[in-house]
């Protein structure tokens, strides 16, 4: 039991008194003559209570307990729970010894004893460290003392103080473990609490106390946090004020603190850290930053994986508004197309018409084209023949129904004054006179059979309110917009010989004029009786024979015999018409002249007329394309029969007759119209469809582009 405790593994080493406190050094001769310890420069290390050399301890006056612990303490190593900081505090507790048993602070029965029974207090003064050789024999000796830190330049505060701290920095005396141990009946306290309770009771001495050294500690460990003090206290004189104060000093230099203000001074509010904004973090960063994770390292793989992640929901929501655009959005009108070839020859050589040997000519089929010509196509004086461009002009104001008279024209006196001119050669109606009353239809018959002069001039001033000259405008403006190139018009009759055309203008005048049926029934007429009862034959003589239609006949002296005639001729259902002029007829009698020619090429063109089947029934001419993708075939419902002649080609076109095609229909429905030709001579068939016309999926309005 003679030597010193040894401390346990990882933990703090035994804590002595004020003894172990203290550097050895401290206990040399110099305490003996009665100066004051002094701690090394900068040292951190509280000094030790000034001792008087007269007051060193014998060997029996040695504390036999730890005179910084507030209960006895065992052998660290039997206390596993005590770190090293609790052995620090405990170590640190200043005075050395515990409050005697009277002092005020201290409670009755709470300072441990020593082994011999009798309270430590009894003892007075704190005794200075004893060196190992004024130990008593039979002692423990003491443990080689540690140099004084001030010696040690080079040691900092921290080791300082833990050197200071170092239990059994001067080897206690023998059989003081002994001696240390706490009474047998003694509770067990947590040391802890022991050093706090030691610390808060020890009471401050008052001024004058014989008990100097004593009562100094026990002031300053009054409400002072004196293990922190007692490492930053600078040396204290033998004679210490009754009562003194501990400035705090942190270990670190970091924390400390502010000193207090002067009483009576303004309170100066500390100035608070503010919070610095954060930039701006994308979002996986601000989420690490967040949740306190580091953002994984940046790799190609893990920036594929985030942008799949940021774009798949965009990427889904656009396709979800595109299939719900798709699915709402107004379908596609269905067209129709034509499969079937589109246009069809006849076989044979192109046909050669019996054209007289002077003059020109020219012949056509309504809806089909040219079927032959001959001499030059010129402008030559045309007669009477312009009375067919005034009767159009004026239908073309003022239509005409089939089988209706029309409105009344007042005879005028100038038309009643230009009657009297046929003693001079001209064609008149002689027997109006001013007042009469003349229908629109028995004016426009005494223009076109025969072939008034007067009675053109009084339609002229009648569709115009009075004006020739401005009905002639009329007429030339028609004439551009039909595409008469050699055509100009100066008088209403054709009576100027400076009214000129050309045998094509003038059948492309007849096919308009063969589209007018009330005009026809006029025209095809051989003789015409006027309001008067008086007859008036047709100067052509072409009708009423081989289906003839007439037209205007037109001849003087300048001009020679000229017509302007039509037919027409039922080939199978169709009823084709063909409009022939021929212009310059000189050899006398010119008119005579000029109806035969006519005739001859007449006849001729509608024995050149023949039906050929280009289309059977069934036969699949096109197809009906909803705009989705689905197509459904169209056939024809009967043969479609076109006419022509050898050498012709006829055009096909699939319409929709004028009608929308559904969405969707059952096989079967008709849907369009298959023509062939043009005008009165067009050829139309039903077609329908060859299977059902179904309604669009989801999925093709899904897909769908247009």
């Amino acid at each position: 039991m003679g030597d010193a405790p040894k401390s346990a593994p990882d933990s703090a080493e035994p804590e002595a008194g004020p003894t172990a406190s203290a550097p050895a050094d401290e206990t040399d001769a110099a305490q003996a003559a009665g100066d004051a310890p002094k701690s090394a420069p900068g040292s951190a290390e509280p000094e030790a209570d000034p001792v008087r050399s007269d007051a060193a301890p014998t060997a029996d006056a040695v504390p036999k307990s730890a005179p910084n612990s507030a209960e006895p303490e065992a052998d660290p190593a039997d206390e596993p729970g005590v770190d090293q900081k609790t052995a620090v505090f405990t170590a640190l507790k200043p005075g050395g010894a515990a409050p005697s048993a009277g002092s005020e602070a201290a409670p009755k029965g709470d300072a441990p004893k020593s082994a011999t029974g009798a309270s430590e207090s009894d003892a007075g003064p704190a005794p200075a460290p004893v060196r190992a050789e004024a130990l008593p024999t039979g002692s423990a000796p003491a443990a080689e003392p540690e140099a004084d830190p001030a010696d040690e330049p080079d040691v900092d505060r921290k080791t300082a103080v833990f050197k200071a701290l170092k239990p059994g920095g001067a080897d206690a005396p023998a059989g003081s473990e002994a001696k240390a141990a706490p009474e047998a009946d003694a509770a067990p306290v947590d040391r802890k609490t022991a050093v706090l309770k030691a610390l808060d009771s020890r009471p401050a001495s008052k001024p004058g106390s014989g008990d100097g050294a004593a009562g100094s500690e026990a002031g300053a460990a009054a409400g002072v946090d004196q293990p922190t003090a007692m490492l930053k206290l600078p040396p204290q004189p033998a004679e210490l004020p009754a009562e003194r104060t501990s400035k705090f000093v942190p270990l670190r230099a970091d924390e400390v603190r502010a000193p207090a203000p002067p009483a009576g001074s303004p309170v100066v509010e500390a100035e608070r850290t503010r919070q610095q904004p954060m930039p701006p973090l994308p979002p996986l960063d601000l989420l690490a930053e967040l949740t306190n994770k580091p953002a994984p390292p940046e790799t190609p793989t893990r920036t594929v994986v985030r942008r799949v992640k940021i774009w798949t929901p965009l990427l889904v929501l656009a396709l979800i508004i595109f299939a719900v655009v798709q699915a709402v959005r107004p379908l596609p009108t269905p067209s129709l197309k034509l499969t079937a070839n589109s246009a069809y020859t006849f076989e044979g050589d192109k046909p050669a018409l019996p054209w007289p040997g002077e003059g020109q000519g020219f012949m056509a089929a309504t809806g089909l084209g040219t079927v032959d010509s001959f001499g030059e196509q010129k402008a030559v004086p045309i007669g009477s023949v312009a009375k067919a461009m005034t009767a159009y002009v004026v239908l073309q104001d003022k239509p005409l129904k089939k089988g209706s008279q029309g409105p009344s024209i007042t005879v005028d006196a100038k038309a009643e004054e230009d009657g009297g001119l046929d003693a001079q050669g001209e064609s008149t109606l002689n027997t109006v006179k001013e007042g009469d009353k003349l229908t629109q239809h028995d004016a426009l018959a005494a223009l076109m059979i025969p072939s008034a002069n007067n009675i053109a001039r009084l339609l002229a001033r009648w569709d115009t309110g009075g004006s020739e000259e401005e009905f002639v405008k009329k007429m030339n403006d028609t004439a551009e917009e039909l595409g008469m190139k050699n055509t100009k018009y100066t008088d209403p009759s054709g009576l100027d010989a400076t009214t000129v055309s050309s045998a094509e203008d003038q059948v492309k005048l007849g096919q308009e004029l063969v589209e007018i049926e009330a005009l026809m029934d006029i025209t095809k007429l051989p003789e015409w009786t006027d309001p008067s009862g008086k007859t008036w034959r047709n100067y052509n003589t072409l009708v009423p024979y081989d289906g003839a239609l007439g037209i205007k006949t037109g001849s003087t002296t300048k001009a020679g015999g000229n017509l302007l005639f039509a037919a027409h001729k039922m080939v199978g259902d169709t009823d084709q018409l063909i409009v022939g002029a021929i212009l310059g007829q000189h050899q006398a009698p010119i008119i005579d002249t000029v109806n035969a020619a006519s005739k001859e090429v007449m006849r001729a063109t509608q024995d050149e007329l023949d039906g050929a089947t280009i289309v059977k029934k069934g036969q699949v001419v096109g197809e009906v394309d909803n705009g989705l993708g689905t197509k459904v075939p169209l056939v024809a419902v009967e043969d479609v029969k076109a006419v022509g002649w050898s050498g012709l080609t006829v055009k096909l076109e699939l319409t929709d007759g004028a009608k929308s095609v559904p969405q969707s229909a059952a096989a079967g429905t008709h849907i369009g119209t298959l023509t062939v030709g043009e005008g009165k001579s067009q050829v139309e068939v039903a077609v329908a469809l060859q299977g059902d016309l179904a309604e669009a999926s989801f999925l093709d309005k899904l897909t769908r582009v247009g």
